[in-house]
């Protein structure tokens, strides 16, 4: 039996499902990260946050990941924003993690809006809830480690304006690849 189309018929479906996510999640994530260590602070200093309370990665050699989120300025929700990632490298598994992006002020906020597309080269192995990963791109290096849903990690301080928390949800992925990840930002109407 070959396991490759069966791999990608899950990893798509991973990939697919991750895209919806409930106003209940978003709150839920939101409350993770301000109690999961050193995100917490983050929230009394920053411009604006983009919280995506699911993001489903896969891959085998080329790879991807998908997650829908919102944007909030000074805790108000402003707009909808996505996050897709394509990569190629040595990859094997899945993963789901939950990621929070804070900017430090309006300028980076427009910077991420414009859609912006960053390539970056990195490590990363997740095995079912614990997490470790390095990464270098075209604006910043970062290295990070998470033990589960109650530890959230970083880089440790805003690099180029953002400083970026992961939470590992679960799945079991070893990666050393190079990808470029893509933010779509959709605005809300104002009310």
């Amino acid at each position: 039996m070959n396991i490759l189309p069966h791999f990608f018929s899950a990893t798509l479906a991973l990939l697919l499902g991750s895209g919806v996510a409930l106003a209940s999640e978003y709150d839920e994530t939101i409350e993770r990260f301000k109690h999961a260590g050193e995100s917490a602070v983050f929230f009394t200093d920053c411009y604006a946050y983009a919280v995506f309370p699911t993001i489903g990665s896969g891959g085998l050699v080329v790879g991807g990941a998908r997650g829908a989120g919102q944007v909030y300025v000074h805790d108000r929700l402003v707009s909808d924003a996505v996050m897709t990632q394509l990569s190629i490298g040595l990859q094997a598994g899945g993963k789901a993690y939950s990621e929070i992006i804070f900017f430090q002020d309006k300028r980076h906020l427009d910077e991420f809006e414009s859609g912006k597309l960053e390539f970056a080269a990195g490590a990363s192995a997740v095995a079912i809830t614990a997490a470790a990963s390095a990464s270098i791109g075209t604006d910043r290096a970062s290295s990070e480690a998470s033990g589960g849903k109650n530890n959230a990690t970083t880089n440790g301080d805003y690099q180029s304006g953002m400083a970026v928390f992961t939470i590992a949800k679960g799945g079991l992925m070893f990666a050393a690849d190079i990808s470029g990840e893509k933010f779509a930002y959709t605005e809300r109407p104002k009310k």
